[in-house]
């Protein structure tokens, strides 16, 4: 049976695109799923979230925000298998609505469980991701500009904030699966 799904999520508004691609077990709640991206992100779960998929919007219907829209259904719940059925699905995932970090998260195939593998598990990617709360992906070009430029004003706080040894350029597939291992089901 094809239980696990193939997934290719890409940081819209990045050039060259910063995307990463896992393997998910189709029993994974839309809640897991939005903790998964966050470690392949190599973000924290500060923030609100969101997945826009056909008519559906699922989320946390935990907060207690005075815009919460009432028609979000519940991420802890809802199963990818009960609503991703075929290859043909793109849909979307929002993760602070201040930056307003959005992907697009494209369904590329379904697999056979390979009982040796440990699920979730990240299959490749590029480029690392931006630091959380540095803007949104403008503010984030607009930060490896000023740490580029040795005689900006702000390069030595900028660096001192985001920790010298920040590659853009890096992807490390190895320590994003170890991160994953660690998450709880």
């Amino acid at each position: 049976m094809n239980d696990i799904i193939q997934l290719k999520i890409t940081l819209k508004g990045t050039k060259p695109p910063i995307w990463r691609r896992i393997l998910v077990d189709k029993s994974t709640s839309f809640f897991m799923l939005h903790h998964i991206i966050q470690t392949i992100m190599g973000w924290e779960n500060y923030h609100l979230f969101e997945f826009k998929i056909g008519d559906y919007i699922i989320g946390d219907t935990e907060e207690e925000e005075d815009d919460f829209d009432d028609n979000i259904m519940d991420g802890t719940t809802v199963l990818l298998g009960s609503v991703i059925k075929d290859t043909k699905i793109k849909f979307k995932y929002k993760y602070d609505f201040g930056d307003n970090w959005e992907h697009i998260i494209k369904v590329e195939k379904f697999l056979l469980k390979d009982k040796k593998v440990k699920y979730p598990v990240c299959i490749g990617g590029e480029l690392n991701s931006p630091p959380e709360d540095c803007g949104g992906v403008g503010g984030f070009y607009e930060m490896l500009e000023t740490i580029k430029n040795k005689s900006h004003p702000q390069h030595e706080e900028m660096l001192e904030w985001l920790g010298e040894d920040y590659d853009a350029e890096h992807f490390d597939k190895e320590l994003v699966n170890k991160n994953l291992k660690l998450l709880k089901r």
